[in-house]
């Protein structure tokens, strides 16, 4: 049995959760997301206690195990989403980079010859704090923020692939706490990662870091 399935999920006052066969609706504050029940998972919405428990009936299935604690995984996302909201902090380094939201577009200037442009999602909420950067020191910053966690990923993927692409001598590193990478961005730049925090940072020979989001 998964250890993350079996733990059950508590419902926040002022979420509402509903289930119609195989779907499952959760509101809240923050607006509404729903999502199918995965294959072979049972879900139980127990409004007496004000908390949903994820089943698996086939405990000793290795995959039925592995869709157990994913299927917990999005409904706990999805009750956190419309209650507290998620947060994804970006920071982008380069010199003449910058930011700014135009017509419900994100329009970038990361080095191509012309802008870039990420259409918001409804759901998505953009504040920009620092429009354009500053030298090498000094970061544009822009923040997004919605209920859907895995809708804010993906809009931080696509802005990623943009940024690589602009940088033709960059590398990716993906690099956890204790790695020697996250070490020396610690020790570079140690107000850009936090100790329980994993970094997605692009290296350039001449510029060092161009750009962090975490």
């Amino acid at each position: 049995m998964s250890r993350i399935g079996k733990k059950p999920i508590s419902i926040p006052q002022g979420v509402k959760v509903e289930q119609a066969g195989g779907s499952i609706k959760i509101s809240g504050p923050n607006g509404a997301l729903d999502v199918d029940c995965l294959a072979g998972i049972d879900v139980q919405v127990d409004n007496e206690s004000n908390r949903i428990v994820v089943n698996n009936p086939q405990p000793a299935v290795r995959q039925q195990k592995a869709l157990h604690g994913t299927m917990r995984s999005l409904l706990n996302n999805m009750v956190v989403g419309v209650s507290k909201g998620f947060e994804k902090k970006m920071q982008i380094f380069g010199t003449g980079y910058n930011v700014k939201e135009q017509g419900g577009k994100l329009v970038f200037q990361v080095g191509f010859s012309h802008p870039v442009e990420l259409a918001i999602p409804k759901s998505v909420k953009v504040e920009i704090k620092t429009p354009a950067t500053r030298g090498n020191d000094v970061p544009a910053l822009f923040t997004l923020s919605g209920p859907d966690k895995q809708e804010l990923a993906n809009l931080r993927r696509i802005f990623a692939r943009y940024v690589r692409r602009s940088l033709t001598r960059a590398r990716e590193f993906v690099m956890q706490t204790k790695s020697s990478g996250a070490r020396l961005v610690r020790h570079l730049h140690p107000e850009l990662c936090k100790k329980s925090e994993s970094c997605l940072v692009y290296f350039d020979r001449y510029l060092g870091i161009d750009f962090c989001a975490f």
